[in-house]
Parts: structure tokens; C-alpha cells; sequence
């Protein structure tokens, strides 16, 4: 009686290709050879995928998903303040990476000095984005309301490109347990929040209207 193979699932197909770039130094030459190497079909793989960069592209989606698991697999994690939780999402995320460092390094490295446009992060970035507008506290937003959705997307582009520098960093980090990319976290997020703090900003906006009133009483 013949052997029932086992169904093939997005993650199967994602742990194949990890393994097929880092032991061949390339990845796959067509999606046909790849699932034929890996005893599958191409049905089963335009499944989960459209192309094979496409897996690329959902293996960054993945460590943001599976960080965001184990964030929530916390029950103090809900009751966090903005910066202990984007603390938090960093040191997971970036321990994810490290148990991945071969094929991240592999795959981002060859791109380091030009990150923001790298394909691979599309997906990742969106996740991201959105995340940091879920976790934004009033005590980051400004009081006028008008103001808020611009100031908004500016924290969250701002996060982006801080997550960037943190990633090179991490790349180009030589110590023992990556422990210098953990005090870059633990400093560029302190000195990220004192920077986006709503209180100076809502005393500038104050002061302009002060002034506006001033000058438009005068006339």
C-alpha cells in the first residue's frame, strides 16, 4: 500500500526554500525544478505562492507574525506602554532574525545600502506601519485633531526608517550575542520616543496660533 504524502502548507514550502538557498548559495532556478527537488507539485506551490520571489517576500511577513505571536502569548504585554511594547516587538523580532541569521544575512546583506527599497520588505513594512499606529498612545498624539493623521503617518514612516538603521545595524553587528544591537535598540528607541514627545509639539502649535491671533487682532 502505498505511502500518503503529507499535505504540503505555506510554512513547508517557505522552511524548503530557506534550506535550498543557504546549501546552494542561489535560489531556485524555476518553481518546477524547486517543487520537483522537494517531491511536491507546482499546483501545490501556486497555492501558497505566485512566484518564487513571492516567498521571499512572506518569509519577513512571517518573523513580523510570529513575533506579534509570541508578544500576545504574554498577558503583561497588552497592559504595556508604547515604548516597553515596540521594545519589546524589537528584542523578539531581532532574537527571530539571529535564529535565522544565515539566510537573512544571505538575503538582505547583498541590499544593505539600499534597505528602504528593498523588495523582500514590501509586505513586512505595511505589518509594521500598521502596527506602530495600533500601539500609538494619546501621550504621543497631539491635541489637535486635524494635525493627528499627519502626525501619525510621520511616527510611523519615522519607525520605518529607525527599523531600517536597526537592521543594518544588526547586519554589520560582530559581538558576542549581537549584545551591541541590543543596547542600539534599548538607545534608539528611548531617544526616538523623547523626540516624538507631544508635549513640545503641542506647545509650538499653541504658541502659532498665539501669534496668529496676535497678528490678525492688529489688523
Amino acid at each position: 500500500m502505498a505511502t500518503k504524502k503529507n499535505k504540503i502548507t505555506k510554512e513547508n514550502i517557505v522552511s524548503m526554500y530557506m534550506n535550498y538557498t543557504l546549501e546552494n548559495g542561489e535560489k531556485p532556478k524555476s518553481v518546477y525544478l524547486f517543487a520537483k527537488l522537494n517531491d511536491f507539485t507546482e499546483v501545490e506551490f501556486y497555492t501558497f505562492f505566485g512566484t518564487i520571489e513571492s516567498i521571499e517576500k512572506e518569509i519577513f511577513k512571517m518573523f513580523f507574525e510570529k513575533t506579534i505571536a509570541l508578544l500576545n502569548k504574554d498577558d503583561n504585554y497588552a497592559n504595556y506602554d508604547m515604548k516597553s511594547k515596540l521594545l519589546s516587538f524589537y528584542f523578539t523580532f531581532f532574537e527571530l532574525l539571529t535564529a535565522n541569521r544565515s539566510y537573512v544575512s544571505m538575503h538582505v546583506q547583498q541590499f544593505s545600502d539600499q534597505l528602504k527599497n528593498l523588495k523582500q520588505l514590501t509586505g513586512f513594512r505595511k505589518n509594521f506601519k500598521d502596527y506602530i499606529g495600533e500601539i500609538l498612545t494619546d501621550d504621543y498624539r497631539i491635541s489637535q485633531e486635524q494635525a493627528q493623521e499627519i502626525q501619525e503617518k510621520a511616527i510611523q514612516e519615522s519607525a520605518w526608517i529607525q527599523f531600517l538603521f536597526t537592521l543594518k545595524f544588526w547586519l554589520d553587528d560582530e559581538s558576542p550575542a549581537f549584545e551591541k544591537t541590543d543596547i542600539y535598540i534599548e538607545k534608539s528607541v528611548k531617544l526616538s520616543f523623547e523626540l516624538i514627545s507631544a508635549a513640545p509639539i503641542n506647545s509650538l502649535i499653541d504658541f502659532g496660533k498665539f501669534l496668529f491671533k496676535e497678528k490678525t487682532q492688529k489688523k
